[in-house]
């Protein structure tokens, strides 16, 4: 019986000592901690999430080239929808959209989450919500979200800027940040510096009746947090001449790019054809988007990083460059030309050149752009060393030297690296049987040799700068940022000396201002420009219009590159344009007006 007493009392204790847990537990739980006060009372919580005000984007002279603009999205919580009965007529006829429209947009939120919310129709207009708002508490489920919309004063500068498009399940699932419906930045600027740009978002928490109707803040907004808007960028791009870019290059497939050579920073770039960027905002966005995306002529497609082209002719430079610096020649070296059969390397082949004096030496070379030259210049290179293999390789470090066949790490999410094969590719191709007149293409940049117009221009800039430069960007400044990535103030230098520059400059000098200058269509009253002109072989048309230049010589303020498909020679349209573009920004007037008028009206594109 002791016994028995003993066991009743161990029994009534370990009871007790879980009733006064239990009862601890449930005391923290209702009185304590307000957490659980505040999961309990969810049922008649709405929680609206508080959009961040993107941030601003201005030109390097603070114009604003993007700005915000009100807009509202409809939002639904499926959950409290369910078993409520609405007017669903009333409801499509105010928010302008059919009623089997209605049951999809419904079902698709369901599949996504009952609970969650989520975008039921995107984008409404300032007028549309406030019609919309005033019969809203006759919707449970549904409430009114306010963003912003993006807007362009400018309207220029679309590939360079980029556009927003809503985020997939993917991106909702690696970065809790975004919910189903919230935009992002997809290309250009908007995507480099999307979290930059995105601010960080608030949240603010109310009561509602059964009929969805606002009680207020729930505990007086205790729990509520504001948002942050996201940082203004500047850029680094001038925005007059953007613009007087894209004039130029209208009618025109190609792309310009300018860099100020002492900074890296980009002055402009343009990709033609381009498109209206108030296209991709709105609730005509998906719609515009797929007839862009269908559009023969790829108006989405960035020419400038991401387009690659053979180089031509301003790809002797380089060449020159690497002879000099090998000691394979001297300025003074002379080879000699056949005229229209150039270079001959067998009985029955031969690079093609046209009619001028010779001999000539490195810098009349340059001037009238002799394809012989430079042939007999890189085949005298190549057999200076052992073997081919080590030639090419040899050539092909100095090459990668200048930024070619690499993305060279601008802040550009997108893009291409180029083309410079490797030695193995020609070592498969020719069965280990290759030397320079294999691939004498290449001594005039033809061949497997492919640029892209952002390439071409930092090359210009390394010539400007007789040796060095910086990496190409477009953001100058950041708020609330003291500086921006040291890869982009950090000089990186090429494999050439600069000695060796003086005379492929003065070869370019002399190809604007000589008296048999290719590049005389160049010319400026007052303005010393370099320059090289290019002519690519292009064997589904037209050759494609291409010319590099910088000005002045002394400091230059501007490096630019122009290339024009189906544009013929050189000088033809790749040329005018580029000086204008260096006149506009150097003198912000032009003084040649018929050639100005000529580029203009040109038309390039057929109507097919």
């Amino acid at each position: 019986m002791t016994r028995f007493k003993a066991r009743y009392k161990v029994i009534i204790g370990i009871f007790l000592l879980i009733a006064i847990i239990f009862l601890s537990k449930l005391f923290y739980i209702q009185v304590v901690n307000d957490d659980y006060k505040f999961s309990a009372n969810n049922n008649v919580l709405r929680y609206d999430v508080q959009q961040a005000v993107r941030g601003l984007i201005y030109d390097r002279d603070s114009n604003l080239i993007v700005a915000n603009v009100p807009a509202y999205d409809l939002m639904i919580v499926p959950r409290e929808l369910k078993n409520k009965k609405i007017d669903t007529l009333k409801f499509c006829r105010l928010v302008e959209i059919k009623q089997e429209k209605f049951i999809d947009l419904y079902n698709e939120a369901v599949n996504y989450s009952a609970y969650k919310e989520s975008v039921f129709i995107k984008h409404l207009s300032k007028e549309n919500a406030s019609t919309l708002g005033e019969h809203l508490y006759e919707f449970p489920g549904f409430y009114l979200r306010k963003l912003t919309m993006r807007e362009y004063p400018s309207n220029s500068a679309t590939h360079l800027i980029g556009y927003l498009g809503e985020v997939n399940s993917n991106t909702t699932s690696k970065d809790p940040f975004y919910t189903k419906g919230d935009l992002n930045g997809v290309s250009g600027v908007e995507a480099a510096y999307e979290e930059n740009l995105r601010g960080t978002k608030g949240m603010s928490i109310k009561l509602v009746d059964v009929h969805n109707k606002d009680q207020g803040k729930f505990q007086e907004g205790k729990f509520d947090t504001l948002p942050i808007s996201g940082s203004t960028l500047t850029t680094t791009i001038n925005i007059e001449l953007q613009k007087y870019g894209e004039r130029l290059m209208q009618k025109k497939i190609g792309a310009i790019v300018a860099i100020e050579p002492s900074t890296g920073e980009i002055l402009s770039l343009i990709s033609a054809p381009t498109y209206n960027p108030n296209l991709l905002i709105g609730r005509k966005r998906s719609e515009n988007y797929k007839a862009l995306v269908n559009d023969k002529r790829k108006p989405l497609f960035n020419r400038a990083i991401q387009g690659t082209y053979p180089p031509g002719s301003i790809f002797k430079l380089i060449n020159g460059l690497i002879a000099l610096q090998k000691g394979t020649i001297t300025k003074d070296s002379k080879f000699s030309c056949n005229g229209y059969y150039g270079y001959s390397y067998t009985k029955d082949k031969h690079v093609g050149c046209h009619p001028h004096r010779t001999p000539l030496n490195l810098i009349n070379g340059i001037e009238v752009s002799c394809n012989a030259y430079f042939c007999d210049l890189y085949n005298k290179y190549f057999t200076s060393f052992n073997s081919t293999i080590q030639a090419y390789n040899h050539w092909s470090g100095q090459v990668a030297s200048f930024g070619i066949g690499d993305y060279m790490n601008n802040d550009f999410i997108t893009g291409s690296p180029g083309k410079l094969p490797k030695s193995a590719y020609f070592e498969r191709l020719y069965n280990g049987s290759w030397n320079a007149n294999t691939i004498i293409s290449m001594a005039i940049g033809q061949g497997e040799l492919l640029l892209t117009p952002i390439q071409m221009a930092n090359i210009t800039a390394i010539l400007a700068n007789r040796g060095f430069y910086y990496t190409p960007h477009i953001v100058k400044k950041i708020s609330g940022q003291e500086a921006i990535d040291t890869n982009f103030t950090r000089k990186k230098f090429c494999a050439i000396e600069p000695k060796n520059f003086a005379p492929i400059i003065e070869g370019m000098r002399q190809a604007v201002e000589g008296e048999n200058g290719t590049a005389e269509k160049a010319r400026i009253p007052g303005i010393e420009i370099c320059g090289k002109t290019g002519t690519a072989q292009n064997p589904h048309g037209e050759d494609h219009s291409i010319f590099i230049a910088f000005s002045p010589i002394i400091n230059p303020k501007i490096a630019i590159a122009v290339y024009v498909e189906n544009g013929g020679w050189g000088a033809t349209w790749a040329v005018p344009i580029a000086s204008l573009m260096i006149e506009k920004y150097l003198k912000g007037t032009i003084t040649d007006i018929n050639k100005e008028t000529f580029i203009l009206e040109g038309n390039l594109i057929s109507e097919e």
